[in-house]
């Protein structure tokens, strides 16, 4: 009987030393992470180099920088941090744009330079015998009218003031203006231009006085003031080989822009 009981107690201690050894086993397990490293100890700090750096969302500034462009060195100090690839952005085109601007403001500048070279126009001067032709023609109508052209024959714009001083063959003075042919502005003539007068020769109905036949002309210019009398030198235009008619009615008109105004008193 007590050989059996010897047994048993035996058989309960090896079952309990073995239920011991798997309840060590199972804590050990527990003890370690799914890594197998020991996770019951002091907790260990990490690695500096582990620690992500504080500037490492300055990464994004390279972007920043860029996308400011204003100058190089912009880009270079807005982040330590911050990749190569923004220190490059850094160096934005828009510095070469602002040398591309300068060099247009100084063509604008030989453009105004040109302008400059730009002459100015002549002065206007007063027509007489040395810079205008003068043409004397009769003509059908009216009866008993003469057509009086002159041509600037001068390199520069020339003003017909008031009217031509006429006098044929024997004359002592010269004859009266139609007041009522005055134009509204002096006659301007640019070179190559022509302006015009009129003269009636004779009475129609032969009702005047001192009619005689004439074969030479000569007609004079006003300035200005025509109180002072001709300016410049006369001209001399033919009269037709049998001369021209003319009694004590002879009168001139103003002179005129056109030829058909100049015919029509």
């Amino acid at each position: 009987m007590s050989g059996f009981r010897t047994s048993r107690t035996r058989r309960v201690r090896l079952v309990s030393a073995a239920a011991g050894v798997v309840i060590a086993a199972l804590s050990m397990t527990a003890c370690k992470d799914g890594t197998g490293v020991d996770v019951t100890g002091a907790p260990v700090p990490a690695s500096s180099s582990d620690t992500p750096s504080a500037s490492a969302p300055a990464s994004g500034s390279g972007s920043v920088s860029g996308g400011a462009g204003a100058s190089g060195a912009s880009g270079v100090s807005t982040s330590t941090g911050g990749s190569s690839a923004g220190s490059s952005s850094g160096k934005g085109s828009s510095v070469s744009a602002g040398t591309s601007g300068g060099t247009a403001a100084s063509g604008s500048t030989g453009g105004s330079s040109a302008g400059k070279s730009t002459g100015k126009a002549a002065s206007p001067v007063t027509c007489e015998g040395s810079n205008t032709k003068t043409i004397a023609s009769p003509v059908n109508r009216p009866v008993n009218h003469m057509l009086l052209t002159v041509t600037n024959t001068g390199s520069k714009p020339c003003f017909l003031y008031y009217y031509p001083a006429v006098a044929f063959a024997g004359a002592q003075s010269a004859p009266p203006v139609i007041e009522d042919s005055q134009p509204q502005a002096v006659v301007t003539l640019e070179p190559g231009q022509s302006g015009y007068a009129g003269v009636a020769l004779s009475a129609t109905d032969g009702s005047a006085s001192g009619g005689r036949t004439v074969k030479s002309l000569d007609v004079y210019f006003y300035g200005r003031n025509l109180d002072g009398g001709s300016v410049g030198s006369g001209a001399k235009p033919k009269l037709p080989a049998g001369g021209v008619y003319i009694d004590d009615s002879l009168k001139v008109t103003y002179w005129q822009q056109d030829m058909d105004d100049a015919l029509m008193w």
